[in-house]
This record gives C-alpha cells, structure tokens and sequence, in this order.
C-alpha cells in the first residue's frame, strides 16, 4: 500500500488571520505609494509612465482599505495579542508603518492632482498617530530590558522614518493653512523633522556597531538593510519641503548642499545593500517574507529625494543614478507583489511563524 500523503493545510479563517495579522503588512502600502509617486516623476520625461504611476495610485489605495479591516480588526477583536506586540523586541517597530502609509498616501493625493482636502484629511490622523507610535513603541523599549545586541537592525528606523516623514506632505500642506492650523501644522513639522533626523543619527550608529560586533541580519530581516535609504531620502525631501514654508529665509543652496551630502552616503549605501543583499541570497539565507516589502519604501525615498535634488541642483548624475534606482525598484516591487500573492493565495502569510 502506498503512503498516505500528508493533509493539505487549510485556508485560515478570517478570524485566525486578524489574530494573527502582522503589522508590518502596511510596508507594501507604504512601498506601493513611493512607487507611484516617483513613476509619476518620471513621466514627465517618458509621458507613456503616466497611466503605469495613475494605475499603481488607485492600487495603492484599494489596498490601504483592504488592509485597514484585519489591522483594525485585530484591535477590537484581539487586543491583548495587539499590545503584546509593542512588547515584541522586533515586531513593535513595525506598528507606525501604518501611520507612515498615511502619510504617503497624503503625498499621493498632493501629486495625482493636488487633492489638498484628501491630502489634510490623511495628514492630520497620520501626523498624531506617528508621534503616538514613535513614543509607544521606544516607551516600551526604554523602559524594559527585552531587546538585545541581536536584536538591533535598522527596523528600528521605522518610528524615525515616520517622524521625518511628516513633513513631505505637511511642508507643501502649509500653504493651503491659516491661522492657527497652519501654526499647529508648523510646530508638528518642526518636531517631527527634528526628533526624526537626530533619532536616526543616533540609531545610525548603534546598527552600525551591531553591522561590525554581531552576526549579519540575514534570513527575513536581511531586506531590513535597505532601511537606511529611507531616512536619507525623507530628510532631504523634508528639509527642502519645510524651508520653503518658515517664516525667515533660509539660504536655498546651503539646504540644497547638505541634502547632497545625505545623498552621498544614500547612493554609497545603495551598493553596500546590495552587495549584503547579494550575499544573503547566495548563502540560501534570503527567504521570502513580509520584509521583502522593506526593499520598497526605503529606495523608492532615496528615488524621490535622487528626482527633486537633480532638479534643484541641476546634476544630471545624481538624476541618471536615481533613473537606476528607480528600475531597481519597479523590478523589486514585482517580484515582492507577486511573492505576497502567491502568499496570499496559499494562506502562508496569514499562518503564525515559529
């Protein structure tokens, strides 16, 4: 007699995938966003992207409100397993990928458009929910001892990206606000850049010191490494978004040289990912997972931030390495989008992991 083959797992059941819905999930809203955003760039020197960056807009948001339910749902429904994750020495950084997906898709309707009332009507819940997120999350690192040396790998941006992220769409927002909205909205631009710029030169350093001391982060969090880039990009799109809207003068050019600077090591970074990238692959340790989705945002903020410097400092160098980086990206986006169907279908991505 031949041998039983083994039971096919089932599908989970909706309740089994908001218990155990990650939240990291709005990374693909957040990569999707920049994708769109930096194709619509583009097409202004190729026209024939334009209906590509339009298509993967309206995407995005089909997949922000479908994704929204289980993450929701797992608050009502689950809330002990929710805040057990803010516990989570990896898991908690992941948590402000919502508010920073918000935050993108408020940049999204600026572009496609310039929908300003959609783009306030993200902005503002976006922007409260960020602070929350980045003072929830080091809360709970801070004041525990669950996080080692192992531990560290530039996840811990998030809550910084999202700080930093503030003002790519609220600078450009400033102009449509009066009063006292537009001072509120100013003093949150102010500190979110702030806190953001010198949070991630502090967490700069201490990935830095695991990269040289520890074991490499390879296996899912591999694609962690490519975190790096979104910082670099966000900063100087913020920098340049938040001057133009001060009060007092701030010298174009100086602004436009540090935000070169930022750039420099973005684009040595670039290779350095890569190649660790490269290495993690060739080693069999480079599996497939939600991180993937980490390869997106990242880069795609370093595109953006290649687009609008090439512009201001007329470096057409800077503009043909960021067109480089763009087709890295649209090559990764699908590869990782067809991975997470594939996922989605099967019911693997919904499944706890050991």
């Amino acid at each position: 007699m031949s041998a039983a083959l083994p039971a096919q797992p089932t599908y989970p059941k909706f309740s089994e995938i908001v218990r155990h819905f990650a939240p990291g999930w709005f990374s693909a809203v957040m990569g999707s966003g920049v994708l769109a955003i930096t194709t619509l760039t583009l097409s202004t020197r190729w026209p024939i992207l334009a209906p590509l960056a339009w298509g993967i807009h309206y995407f995005n948001l089909l997949l922000f409100c479908v994704l929204l339910v289980p993450w929701l749902g797992r608050w009502v429904a689950y809330r002990e397993l929710a805040l057990a994750t803010f516990k989570h020495p990896v898991q908690a950084s992941f948590y402000p990928t919502l508010s920073i997906a918000m935050l993108v898709i408020a940049t999204e309707f600026l572009a496609f458009g310039g929908q300003v009332e959609l783009a306030l009507l993200f902005w503002w819940p976006a922007m409260v929910l960020t602070f929350v997120f980045s003072f929830a999350v080091l809360y709970a690192i801070f004041s525990g001892e669950h996080v080692a040396l192992e531990h560290v790998t530039p996840a811990i941006f998030i809550p910084a990206v999202g700080l930093v992220v503030i003002p790519v769409a609220g600078g450009p927002l400033l102009g449509h606000l009066h009063g006292s909205a537009r001072e509120l909205a100013l003093l949150a631009n102010v500190v979110g850049l702030g806190a953001g710029s010198l949070m991630y030169l502090s967490l700069l350093a201490l990935t830095l010191q695991r990269k040289y001391l520890a074991k490499p982060a390879f296996g899912p969090l591999a694609p962690t490494v490519w975190i790096h880039l979104g910082p670099i990009g966000a900063i100087s799109l913020s920098l340049l978004n938040l001057a133009e809207q001060l009060p007092v003068a701030v010298p174009g050019g100086t602004l436009v040289f540090v935000s070169l600077l930022l750039w420099g090591f973005g684009a040595w970074w670039v290779v350095m990912a890569a190649l660790l990238t490269a290495a993690a692959w060739r080693r069999g340790m480079l599996p497939f997972a939600l991180s993937w989705w980490g390869f997106t945002f990242p880069l795609g903020a370093f595109v953006s931030a290649s687009f609008r410097l090439a512009h201001d400092a007329s470096l057409g160098g800077v503009e043909a390495f960021g067109i480089g980086c763009w087709c890295l990206l649209v090559a990764i986006w699908l590869l990782t989008l067809l991975r997470t169907a594939r996922g989605v279908a099967s019911g693997a991505l919904f499944r706890p992991t050991a």
